[in-house]
């Protein structure tokens, strides 16, 4: 059974935008989108490319190729077969916690 383990403030995930964080020696990415933080792993299954940059609406593209995610599902937007790991996410007072 895993642990929720603080990894950021609610300040420092700004709605609309992504912040690239580490959790125990993984990285992840966290996005306010519509007043609630998601958070996704910061790589896309083509070749690892980062996905902590660009967030227009709920989806997130890769800038090595193009390829999107809905970061609410993790989903990819043009295969729905593919998808990228979410983490459960958990607000408390000010702080952004994931479960590791």
């Amino acid at each position: 059974m895993g642990a929720f383990v603080q990894v950021a403030s609610v300040i420092d995930v700004k709605l609309g935008q992504g912040i690239v964080i580490e959790v125990n020696g993984n990285i992840r990415a966290a996005f306010t989108v519509e007043r609630t933080v998601h958070a996704i792993h910061n790589t896309y299954i083509h070749w690892d490319g980062p996905l902590g940059e660009d967030l227009v609406g709920l989806v997130v593209t890769c800038p090595w190729h193009g390829w999107q995610y809905d970061v609410t599902t993790g989903v990819c937007v043009a295969n729905p077969a593919a998808k990228v790991e979410r983490d459960e996410v958990k607000l408390d007072g000010t702080g952004v916690k994931i479960l590791v």
